[in-house]
């Protein structure tokens, strides 16, 4: 039917996880942390209700940086002791903890396990008072995705393993975590998630934490200082969000849709746990246009949540179809050019990402990844499953002759495979089979191999509607035409006025469009010694902006082009985000303007951000 190379069995097996997960269905989780803020650890008691899928002689758990303290079979009325050993670490994988037990087909087993976290747990970040926004108590975040569970309890860690769970909390100050909260006992808080999820999806939060509602169906969560801001930023679209989105899929089945911002170390702009996003605070920018990020993670309720990709390498399938719900929620509210306005900045920033990538990168520019080599996956995050995966789904949309034609397909895709994961080959077959006869020539006319499998841009460039940017690309073309035509009274030519009535999206367009004619014209900025500091007095809003995807690609252009009045006020600001989106490319940005300068301003802020962050910026910036 395709002319791909399918894998033998479909979904494929998650290279990323060393359990022998596919001989081996939990049905039910228990979770018990207990947070020891003065040693930066957590206590944890993990018991797994487990079945056989076949005849196995061992159980084996993913792992990473764990102490296990003892496993018992607590099957019956009396717990019995088994036998355990940790095996050597396999790099980023972690490692895996064989556990004696052998298991006949169909054989059920309750295993619990005692073990506490270490100081090099991945998944846990712990931050003195000082440290955080509100600076009165300290406080710990989890990030589990992409293969990070494993640092906070021992567990199958593949997407494609889920379970429902029912999770306890001890810890001194409010916490939260990814499930329905039950009750508090004797200080210890209880929750439940009825609905099956994946390790990834296990959340924890606690410290100086107190709320706010902003909708029938949610609050938001925050440290005291930002509840107000946090309140005000989301309370106006959060419940429109919700309604839209059940139109286009089905009936929102978590329950609540609540959201926690989180200190500033927060490494990504959100994360999608069940029940409780956690999300950056750098979407507190005063003006509600950087509250589309909610739309992304309420989309990832259905697609991530309920439907799930099988393992990393599929990662689009997650991504791809969340960005694209996103964009639909947008255009029921807005209409479709603010939708296509969204569209034409992710293309436009995936451009910039698969241009950053080294050559040893530009493998993680493909759709479908290869992580069989036990490549960590962290390393393969980019825009590419996000805006690739886009385009590819809006592609396939317009091929079948429209979103009349495409929308009962959503559908029926959400339904068949709620609860389950997938991969691409499930994803191509479902499709194929939906539209059966009726649009497989159309289909057929797709390029799949180049899409899903060749490294780059995708194969056809989409024809998005250019009106909300037309102003954008305009004033960005006048700038170009005037320098680089040697206009000398650039004063007669622009003001503040150019700018005074974009939203921050259309500025984002803006200075985005000037960074790309370095790319598309052999023209650099920085061959104009005056251009960017009198652009930065005529256009000081941006220097003073509130906005940090406004700022962020100010200062990509200010920096990258070499204007060394900002070397510092990059370096400062990001000292005040933990965003990877912004501290990644931000420092690889002032390390190519002075590597000196980029190494000294990491150590000074390198305290201040998430374990997955460093990490990757120390390999950015060749410390690693």
């Amino acid at each position: 039917m395709l002319s791909i190379d399918r894998p033998v069995k479909s979904p494929e097996r998650d290279p990323s996880t060393l359990s022998n997960y596919d001989s081996i269905s939990v049905s039910h989780t228990y979770l018990h942390f207990s947070v020891v803020f003065e040693e930066e650890k957590v206590n944890g008691t993990v018991v797994f209700d487990l079945k056989a899928r076949n005849d196995v002689e061992k159980v084996i758990l993913d792992t990473s940086y764990l102490v296990i303290k003892s496993v018992e079979d607590v099957s019956g009325n009396e717990p019995s002791p088994v036998e355990f050993s940790l095996q050597e670490r396999t790099n980023a994988l972690g490692s895996p903890l064989v556990i004696d037990k052998a298991l006949q087909k169909e054989q059920e087993l309750k295993l619990k396990i005692v073990y506490e976290t270490t100081s090099e747990c991945t998944a846990l970040q712990f931050m003195p008072k000082e440290a955080t926004d509100g600076k009165k108590m300290p406080y710990v975040f989890s990030q589990c995705q992409a293969i990070h569970a494993r640092s906070l309890f021992p567990c199958f860690d593949t997407p494609s393993v889920k379970s429902t769970y029912t999770m306890k909390v001890d810890s001194p100050y409010p916490s939260l975590v990814s499930g329905r909260f039950q009750k508090a006992e004797s200080g210890t808080l209880y929750f439940e998630q009825p609905i099956p999820m994946a390790s990834y999806l296990v959340a924890l939060a606690s410290g100086d934490i107190t709320k706010a509602r902003i909708g029938p169906r949610s609050d938001v969560y925050s440290e005291p200082t930002n509840i107000d801001a946090c309140q005000h930023e989301f309370e106006k679209d959060m419940e429109s969000f919700i309604q839209k989105a059940e139109k286009i899929v089905f009936e929102y089945e978590w329950g609540r849709f609540d959201t926690l911002i989180l200190p500033s170390a927060f490494p990504y702009g959100g994360m999608e746990n069940p029940n409780i996003t956690f999300a950056t605070p750098t979407l507190l920018s005063g003006d509600r246009e950087n509250v589309d990020v909610l739309a992304h993670e309420l989309a990832h309720s259905w697609s991530g949540n309920l439907v799930t990709n099988c393992s990393w390498e599929h990662f689009w399938l997650n991504e791809g179809w969340t960005v694209y719900l996103e964009r639909r929620i947008l255009e029921s509210l807005h209409g479709s050019q603010a939708s296509h306005f969204s569209a034409i900045i992710g293309w436009n920033d995936l451009e910039v990402s698969i241009k950053n990538m080294g050559e040893d990168a530009k493998r993680y520019s493909v759709l479908v990844q290869d992580l069989k080599d036990g490549a960590d996956p962290d390393d393969a995050f980019s825009t590419v499953p996000y805006e690739k995966g886009f385009n590819l789904l809006f592609h396939i949309e317009k091929t079948v002759g429209g979103k009349e034609i495409f929308d009962p397909f959503i559908k029926h895709y959400f339904t068949n495979y709620k609860y389950k994961s997938l991969d691409t080959y499930q994803f191509l077959d479902s499709l194929y089979q939906f539209y059966s006869d009726s649009k497989k020539a159309e289909l057929d006319t797709i390029d799949w191999k180049t899409w899903l499998f060749s490294p780059g841009m995708p194969p056809v460039n989409p024809k998005f509607d250019t009106t909300l940017i037309d102003q954008c690309y305009s004033l960005a073309d006048k700038w170009y035409h005037a320098v680089n035509d040697g206009n000398t009274d650039l004063e007669k030519t622009f003001s503040s006025a150019d700018i005074e009535g974009f939203s921050s999206k259309q500025s984002v367009v803006f200075l985005s469009t000037l960074i790309s004619f370095g790319d598309k014209h052999s023209f650099s900025w920085s061959d104009h010694k005056t251009v960017l500091p009198f652009m930065a007095k005529i256009y000081s809003r941006y220097t003073d902006s509130r906005n940090a995807e406004v700022l962020f690609k100010w200062f990509l252009l200010q920096v990258g082009e070499k204007n060394t009045d900002f070397y510092d006020k990059l370096g400062e600001w990001l000292g005040t985000v933990g965003r990877m989106k912004f501290v990644r490319p931000g420092y690889r940005t002032l390390n190519e303007a002075d590597h000196n300068k980029a190494v000294a301003y990491f150590k000074k802020f390198e305290s201040n951000y998430h374990p997955i962050c460093k990490a990757l910026v120390k390999k950015d910036l060749g410390l690693a």
